[in-house]
């Protein structure tokens, strides 16, 4: 009967440890507007692009950096494209502050931090190895380093 007390004591630390992350994140959180993105012309590559953009581009890296292929991607609608995110996407979404930096700080989203496992250096990003439209045009733009990072 004397450890009554303890046991409910016991319970009621850990209920409050437990559900700790969801009532500081409730109690600290903010109102933030979903950004205005300035979509380009045309229609995109896949209708859902904005929610699931990830999915085709890990879909593509595989197919071709680890699987090889070399034929063009065919769309949902049909039509033909290089499979590649510097000649396709950044024809369109070259802005990386305007459209990619805006949405991925609003969802409070890290681009693609790989699996130790993975064998890729952790932390790599799309545009540590992409070269946007306006770098391209700078000076040192011919001496890009295209080597594959690593340690």
């Amino acid at each position: 009967m004397s450890n009554k007390i303890t046991i409910y004591l016991g319970l009621i630390l850990f209920l409050v440890l437990v559900t700790f992350p969801f009532w500081y994140t409730l109690g600290a959180g903010r109102q933030v507007e979903m950004p205005k993105l300035e979509m380009p012309e045309g229609e995109c590559i896949e209708p859902q692009m904005i929610a699931r953009h990830m999915d085709l581009l890990d879909q593509w890296r595989n197919a071709v950096v680890r699987d090889g292929v070399k034929e063009p991607y065919v769309s949902s609608s049909g039509k033909e494209y290089t499979m590649s995110l510097t000649g396709t996407c950044l024809g369109c979404h070259g802005d990386r502050e305007a459209f990619c930096t805006r949405c991925h700080e609003y969802a409070n989203v890290v681009p693609f931090q790989p699996a130790p496992d993975d064998g890729t250096p952790p932390g790599i990003r799309c545009w540590d190895c992409h070269v946007q439209p306006q770098q391209a045009e700078s000076p040192d733009a011919g001496q890009q380093n295209t080597e594959p990072k690593g340690d």
